[in-house]
């Protein structure tokens, strides 16, 4: 496979559609992918597709559509390129929140390129996924699988089943709660919890985890969420520096004597 260049993303910006598939070495498009690109985006032959399998590999295709077939096919037109994962690994872990807001916070944070995305059961948290988790975590995987190529992701985000606060701390990643007396964010703490609109329990802050704010307003929850994933995607792509300490130079020269 062919090294990673600078002109990868701008190849991917510039096609038609992005898909996933098995092996984009011989890439076959499933039925849901067929009616989309044929029926929703109404894509002729000859116009440019990405074909990732989500792994990191990718390749430059073009639509194809066999005679009297009435579908389209892909026709591989490069070479397989890979995509090194991007380091360190961002995790972003919210607190349920009701109604379809985990669905927005999890499109959001795979546009962003967050690497791990976590709903969480928190002490204060109103809602609760006590039936149907399963079918409700295979529904934000889909989400995350239709914002990561409408956003040119080759690296699919791993959204992982809820989990506690506790869970969390057993995780590789360094983590630390989104809290108002924190320090600045920091790739130092690529893993980030978010909690509910009541806020982290006495409980929870008893952890002792390292806190990081996310700003002076008082955020709701999926903003939270959006901000801490917007502010680490930042950092680990230097469009933003990590704030610096402030140094002590001693007693100011300056100051009058009492």
């Amino acid at each position: 496979m062919e090294a990673q260049s600078k002109e990868s993303f701008a190849s991917r910006a510039a096609a038609a559609a992005q898909v996933f598939v098995e092996d984009p070495a011989s890439p076959v498009l499933s039925p849901k992918d067929v009616h989309h690109l044929a029926r929703v985006l109404r894509l002729r032959a000859g116009e440019r597709v990405v074909a990732s399998d989500g792994r990191g590999a990718w390749a430059e295709c073009i639509v194809a559509v066999p005679p009297g077939s009435g579908a389209v096919v892909l026709e591989r037109t490069s070479s397989v390129c890979m995509e090194e994962p991007a380091t360190p690994t961002l995790l972003v872990a919210f607190s349920l929140v009701k109604a379809a807001r985990p669905e927005w916070i999890v499109q959001k944070l795979t546009e962003l390129g967050i690497d791990v995305i976590v709903p969480i059961e928190t002490d204060r948290c109103v809602a609760r996924w006590r039936s149907g988790a399963f079918e409700r975590i295979e529904r934000l995987r889909r989400i995350a699988l239709e914002a990561a190529a409408q956003c040119r992701r080759v690296w699919l985000p791993e959204i992982r089943g809820v989990a506690t606060l506790e869970d969390l701390m057993s995780y590789p990643e360094a983590l630390a709660l989104a809290h108002h007396d924190g320090v600045a964010p920091s790739l130092s703490f690529p893993a980030v919890a978010v909690g509910p609109e009541g806020g982290w329990s006495p409980r929870e802050l008893d952890l002792g985890l390292p806190r990081v704010r996310l700003g002076t307003p008082v955020l709701r929850a999926e903003t939270a969420a959006i901000t801490a994933g917007a502010l680490l995607a930042a950092l680990r792509s230097g469009v933003v520096e990590e704030a610096r300490a402030p140094v002590s130079s001693g007693p100011d020269r300056h100051a009058r004597r009492l």
